[in-house]
C-alpha cells in the first residue's frame, strides 16, 4: 500500500477562504496601524463619548490597553498557536493573529476616551521639538522596515506558501540597517512616538506609562521565543546589540 504526502487537493471553498483570510488581515492590519499612528500624532479621535467622570473615562481606557496587550501577548505565544492549529491549519496561524491584532487596536483607537484633563500645556518651542520626533520616529520606521527585507506581518506569505505548495522556509536570523543599532527598532519607533505628543492631558499620561511598561516587558518575553529559534546566534546578538536604546555604535 502506497501513502500518499501530497497535500490535499484545493477546492473552491479554501480559495474563498484564503481569500476572504487575506483581505481582512490586510485590510483590518492597515487601517488599525494607520489610524494608531494618526491617534499617536493628533490625539483621540472622540467618536464615541460614554458620558462618564474623570476615574470612569481612565477606567475605561486602561481596560482598552489591557486588552490589547492580553491579545497581543497571548496570541504569539507557541503555547497558543499549538492549541490553535488543532482547530484551524497552521498557514492561517498567522493571519488570525493579524485579524485579532487589528481588531484590537481599532478597538483601542475609536474607543478611547479623551479626558480633557491637561496637565502639560506645551510651548512653541516644545510643541515643534515634539512633532520633530515624530517625524523622526517615522522615519526610523521606514528604515526598520525596509532593513527586514520580506517581512510578513499580516500572515500572506504562510497562506501564499500553501496554495502554490511551496516548502516552508525556517526562520533566518539577518542584521542589517536598524538591526544594527538596536535588536527591536519598530518597538523604540513607537516609544517615540507616544512620548512625542506635546500636550499631556490625562488620558495620555495613563496611555504613555502603560504601552511603554508593555513594550518593555513584551520585547523581554518575545526574545526568549527568539532565542528558542536562533540559539547561540540570538545570544551572541544580544550581547552585541541593546535591545530598544542605541547605546552604542553598532560593530
Amino acid at each position: 500500500m502506497t501513502i500518499s504526502t501530497k497535500p490535499p487537493e484545493r477546492t473552491p471553498r479554501d480559495s474563498v477562504i484564503a481569500w476572504a483570510a487575506l483581505g481582512l488581515a490586510v485590510g483590518l492590519g492597515a487601517v488599525s496601524l494607520i489610524a494608531f499612528g494618526i491617534f499617536l500624532y493628533a490625539g483621540p479621535f472622540g467618536l464615541l463619548e460614554f458620558g462618564l467622570d474623570l476615574q470612569g473615562k481612565l477606567a475605561a481606557d486602561a481596560g482598552l490597553s489591557l486588552l490589547f496587550f492580553a491579545q497581543h501577548s497571548w496570541m504569539v505565544r507557541r503555547s497558543f498557536k499549538e492549541q490553535l492549529a488543532r482547530v484551524v491549519p497552521r498557514h492561517y496561524l498567522d493571519a488570525i493573529y493579524a485579524i485579532a491584532s487589528g481588531a484590537a487596536l481599532l478597538a483601542v483607537v475609536l474607543l478611547w476616551q479623551d479626558s480633557r484633563q491637561i496637565l502639560f500645556q506645551p510651548t512653541d518651542g516644545v510643541w515643534w521639538a515634539g512633532r520633530s520626533v515624530f517625524l523622526l520616529a517615522l522615519a526610523i520606521g521606514v528604515w526598520s522596515g525596509l532593513s527586514l527585507k520580506g517581512f510578513d506581518s499580516f500572515g500572506i506569505r504562510a497562506i501564499k506558501q500553501r496554495f502554490r505548495e511551496e516548502p516552508a522556509r525556517p526562520p533566518v536570523l539577518v542584521v542589517q540597517g536598524a538591526y544594527r543599532w538596536v535588536r527591536h527598532p519598530m518597538y523604540l519607533v513607537v516609544l517615540l512616538m507616544i512620548w512625542s505628543y506635546p500636550v499631556l492631558t490625562a488620558d495620555r499620561l495613563l496611555f504613555n506609562v502603560l504601552w511603554t511598561l508593555w513594550i518593555v516587558i513584551g520585547a523581554v518575553l518575545e526574545e526568549r521565543d527568539l532565542v528558542t529559534d536562533f540559539g547561540e546566534g540570538y545570544r551572541e546578538y544580544q550581547r552585541e546589540v541593546p535591545m530598544l536604546l542605541p547605546t552604542k555604535m553598532p560593530r
